[in-house]
């Protein structure tokens, strides 16, 4: 089964490694997406470019993908289950859930300059952050900036 993972905000598909590979073991194809404008230099990268790279993702399997959106990726997951509905065979969300239509993407952290800049780790202390060491690397310094959704190549 092909399995498309998702990150959430500042992450790269290297977030995915240590998953992809016990997924691996048990005879599946994972597929970690690196969105654009997350770890790949792209400032200028949109919530549209993002949906547009997850999309050619579920179009590019051979059968019907199981798409896990990890954090405010959920938001991603549920979008691309939302317009390719006979291509997807299940939507897996991760510590978080999709944005309800018309509302913001991820809009619990600042916009600056356009884009969202990575808040250190102080926001995320707790249970989810508590097996990080002091060796854990910081996620890229900007995302795409929130919009509300659905964007319009969505309807």
């Amino acid at each position: 089964m092909d399995i498309l993972l998702i990150a959430g905000l500042w992450l790269d598909g290297s977030a995915w490694d240590g998953v992809a590979s016990e997924l691996r073991s048990r005879g599946h194809r994972p597929v970690p997406l690196t969105l654009p404008g997350q770890g790949d230099g792209a400032t200028s990268a949109t919530l549209d470019d993002q949906l547009a790279t997850v999309l050619a993702a579920v179009d590019a399997t051979a059968g019907k993908p199981v798409v896990v959106g990890h954090s405010a990726a959920t938001t991603l997951a549920w979008l691309a289950a939302d317009a390719r509905p006979d291509k997807v065979a299940a939507v897996v969300l991760v510590g978080g859930f999709p944005t309800s239509d018309g509302k913001p993407y991820a809009d619990f952290f600042e916009i600056r300059d356009g884009v969202m800049p990575f808040p250190g780790w102080e926001p995320f202390e707790g249970p989810d952050s508590a097996d990080l060491d002091a060796d854990a690397p910081s996620p890229p310094p900007r995302s795409p900036s929130r919009r509300a959704w659905p964007p319009a190549s969505c309807g």
